[in-house]
């Protein structure tokens, strides 16, 4: 590609390539997540075999599914946003193609490592520190790409998408570099830096920020873009993007100590945790309301819209998860739910609901753009994914909500002279109809995705793609 070329057009390939992995990894990552969950009604289904055994296979289904489908989602859309919104081309090419193919060399690498039992024992930090160290330096490379955009701009204004992927991007490299400190014994064993009580804050300030900033604002970013796109509208409230995004940067940050209530955490920390999550609340809804107000005379496109249903029905979902987490960091409220699969069902009307939606509603936004398309090959087929995708997340919460709080109740009911009522097993088996209901909503889910990748290969068969002109004009813009 000669150099005028180069300069006058935005660089679509990297966002073409993320955008396809997104689809890829989504239905691998929740496939792994259907069977995990058929294990949990079957348990015949891992075939005595070690590296089908729930315990191995669960971190590789939740690190498909965030670092994987998720975190192909974010890099494909903010080097999308990034470059529109900045009105010039990508940084650095070659750091685009090399974030590129070491972040799924990463997740190749995940894909053998976990089964097979090499494992750190952190939540959502699973990777051993060959990987670690690998994931710094992809994440370095991501992150000049993405503030170098940003430095050569050409109009004076930072649209508030690239403020929330900005946060994303700084806190993700902040939490894994300090979360993953550790001393390597072998090649692949490594003992975590921390000890006891210090490990368990440190583990759960990443771990519940990873849901802060990848998982939150890193999808916000998506939001604040898509959405008035999609609408044709402006963002509801410009003001308050503003507020939302320092409040939700501030607050999320304090708010791990809640997954360490009655634990050996001083109980001083709990607290602190709690009220954050708590203030928490305002923020979260804040950006919420913005973005569903951002629809104020465009409602009617619901009707026949089946991206505009998916992006505003995350919001949904987002504002619905985000009153369930600080209701649940609430103490009394956290003795009930506290082990139980009420916070399975929390964490996946915010993976299925908020995260699922938005990503999927931007991809079906994005591939025909950047594949030279009008629309993607079916629109009947993205309205009957929402249905079939829909259907499967209220299942599947449903399901899990009630489980939950029956064996939270079970685990606490006290016969007359203080013996407990129900011996443990009676609380699994009574959660037993919960696990197969959880089933059938996570195959309605995967088979959406399934049927995504059969509408983005055929909306990609024969398709030019195209990397779109930077408008000349934008030197004038402000």
């Amino acid at each position: 590609m000669g150099s005028s070329t180069r300069e006058s057009t935005y660089n679509y390939k990297v966002v073409r390539q993320f955008a396809v992995m997104t689809v890829i990894w989504g239905i691998v990552g929740m496939l792994v997540g259907v069977l995990i969950a058929a294990q949990l009604a079957w348990p015949q289904l891992n075939f005595d075999t070690a590296w089908l055994s729930f315990g191995r296979l669960r971190p590789l289904h939740t690190n498909a599914v965030i670092f994987a489908f998720g975190g192909s989602a974010l890099f494909a859309t903010s080097y999308y946003v990034v470059q529109r919104t900045c009105q010039t081309r990508l940084f650095s090419d070659a750091l685009a193609a090399f974030t590129f193919w070491g972040w799924n060399a990463i997740i190749v690498s995940a894909v053998f490592t976990l089964p097979l039992g090499i494992t750190t024992g952190k939540e959502y930090a699973e990777l051993e520190w060959p990987i670690d160290i690998a994931i710094t330096l992809i994440w370095v490379a991501y992150a000049i790409n993405f503030f170098g955009t940003i430095a050569i701009r050409k109009v004076k204004h930072i649209y508030v998408a690239n403020w929330f992927y900005g946060a994303f991007i700084l806190a993700v490299a902040l939490l894994h570099v300090v979360n993953s400190a550790e001393v390597p014994v072998t090649m692949w064993k490594s003992y975590s830096a921390y000890a006891g009580v210090q490990d368990a804050m440190v583990q759960w300030w990443y771990g519940h920020n990873a849901v802060g900033f990848f998982l939150t604002a890193g999808f916000l970013g998506m939001m604040y873009y898509f959405v008035p796109k999609q609408a044709e509208r402006p963002v509801y409230s410009y003001r308050l993007s503003i507020v939302h995004f320092w409040a939700l940067i501030f607050t999320y940050m304090w708010a791990g100590p809640h997954h360490l209530h009655y634990t050996a955490l001083p109980d001083w920390t709990q607290s602190l945790g709690m009220v954050f999550s708590l203030i928490l609340l305002a923020p979260s809804w804040g950006g919420m309301i913005n973005g569903i107000m951002t629809l104020s005379g465009a409602w009617h496109k619901l009707r026949d819209d089946p991206i505009l249903k998916f992006l505003i029905v995350s919001l949904s979902f987002y504002g619905m998860s985000t009153f369930e987490g600080p209701m649940m960091a609430i103490k009394t409220v956290n003795s009930l739910s506290h082990y139980t699969d009420w916070t399975v069902g929390h964490v996946h009307s915010g993976a299925l609901g908020w995260v699922g939606f938005i990503s999927i509603g931007s991809i079906y936004y994005l591939l025909p753009r950047v594949f030279g398309r009008t629309t993607m090959y079916s629109v009947p087929a993205i309205n009957l994914h929402f249905w079939i995708a829909t259907i499967g997340v209220v299942l599947y919460i449903a399901a899990m909500w009630i489980a939950g709080v029956m064996q939270g109740l079970m685990w606490r009911a006290t016969n007359a002279d203080g013996t407990l009522t129900y011996t443990f097993v009676e609380g699994v088996k009574a959660t037993y109809p919960y696990f197969v209901i959880r089933v059938c909503g996570g195959v309605l889910y995967l088979s959406g995705m399934i049927l995504m990748g059969w509408n983005m290969a055929k909306t990609i068969a024969g398709a030019q793609p195209v990397d779109a002109r930077i408008p000349a004009v934008a030197a004038h813009a402000h």
